[in-house]
């Protein structure tokens, strides 16, 4: 039993570990939610959330491997237990404070509510709480030889490394996300507007002759005069409004693909109707200026490759970065779309063909 619940619970860090290790940049950009204001107002470690992300899923990778091996036991479940209660704790913090709606623990590949995260990090401490006592009392915590299993941990070690590395350097070396290449953005946008999620709201009442309150959904409030007819004591707290998912309509990330021009015209539907466009994005503009002002060779490259080219720059702000036709989207959909800073996206009538960071993209 002790061994098949070992396996078990290393297989899940190992996925884990390694739908993060895969996107490192995005776990770090989720990192970066929970050291906002809004949440641990952190930010002094914002600048950090790359090092901090690459050095959480390299220990939970190599834990995982660690477990599935029986190489160092005590430690490895020690070490487990305490990244467990730690898992717990933000999942417990988002959960019920309803601040990062995704936790990221299982990258792109498996969404998870706060709340499902929270569960499945009680259940893993449950199973390694059980895997401790189990070996404490068998006496195998301290009582095995894993010299001949270092070769293989190593070896797993240096492709987790490699896939960490490719994912900063260049993309991610699976994408999870909505924007795979191949995927028909239009496509995608028919069916979101086809099935949209539908929400209700409640209101807060509060009666102003007993100062009694209660939540009411809409129809309930649209449907009892009492409630909004002239002279009534119930009166709507203003800021106590509660939108509620009624429906879960078709979801895609595409969803948020929104590109504004200088006059802040909306002209995605015409971008994704182009033959071929290639669409140059920044989430971070300020340092994509600061490379071009040092060397004045990233703009005429980029301008040389694209010269005779439909190309269109986008970024968060409206200031123009490399020449070309500039247009303004959300950061955190930019980045939902590639992790490099700048990127290439190219779009045959919204098809997405090819996705690379810029310095890739100049290389072919």
């Amino acid at each position: 039993m002790k061994r098949i619940l070992r396996y078990i619970i290393a297989i899940i860090f190992i996925i884990s570990g390694f739908v993060k290790a895969v996107d490192v940049k995005g776990f770090s950009f989720k990192l970066e939610e929970y050291f906002s204001p809004d949440v641990f107002n952190l930010p002094f470690l914002e600048k950090y959330t790359l090092e901090i992300a690459v050095f959480v899923v390299a220990l939970e990778l190599v834990l995982g491997l660690m477990l599935l091996m029986k190489v160092k036991l005590k430690t490895t479940l020690l070490s487990l237990i305490a990244l467990c209660v730690f898992f717990a704790f933000l999942t417990f913090y988002s959960a019920y404070f309803n601040k990062v709606t995704d936790c990221g623990c299982f990258g792109d590949a498996i969404k998870f509510t706060p709340w499902q995260s929270f569960w499945k990090d009680m259940v893993l401490l449950f199973g390694l709480l059980i895997l401790w006592f189990l070996n404490k009392k068998s006496e195998t915590l301290t009582n095995e030889k894993g010299c001949l299993k270092m070769p293989f941990l190593w070896l797993g070690i240096l492709a987790s490394a490699y896939i960490i590395y490719h994912g900063i350097a260049h993309e991610p070396l699976i994408d999870f996300r909505d924007y795979k290449i191949g995927v028909d953005m239009n496509v995608e946008k028919q069916k979101i507007a086809a099935n949209p999620s539908e929400y209700k709201t409640s209101y807060t009442l509060k009666n102003s002759k007993t100062g009694e309150e209660k939540v009411v959904g809409q129809d309930d409030y649209v449907n009892q005069k009492q409630y909004w007819e002239e002279g009534t004591p119930w009166q709507i707290q203003s800021g106590k409004e509660v939108s509620v998912l009624v429906k879960q309509g078709y979801k895609s990330a595409i969803d948020h693909f929104k590109l504004e021009d200088a006059k802040g015209n909306d002209v995605t539907d015409q971008i994704l109707h182009l033959p071929k466009v290639y669409l140059v994005f920044s989430y971070k503009p300020n340092e994509v200026l600061q490379a071009a002002h040092s060397s004045e060779e990233l703009e005429e490259d980029i301008q040389k490759k694209l010269n005779s080219f439909t190309v269109y720059e986008i970024s968060t702000e409206k200031n123009d970065l490399l020449g070309f036709t500039h247009l303004t989207m959300d950061g955190t959909a930019i980045k939902t779309i590639a992790r490099s800073n700048p990127f290439v996206l190219v779009l045959e009538n919204g098809i997405i063909k090819e996705k690379k960071s810029v310095k890739d993209f100049l290389k072919h």
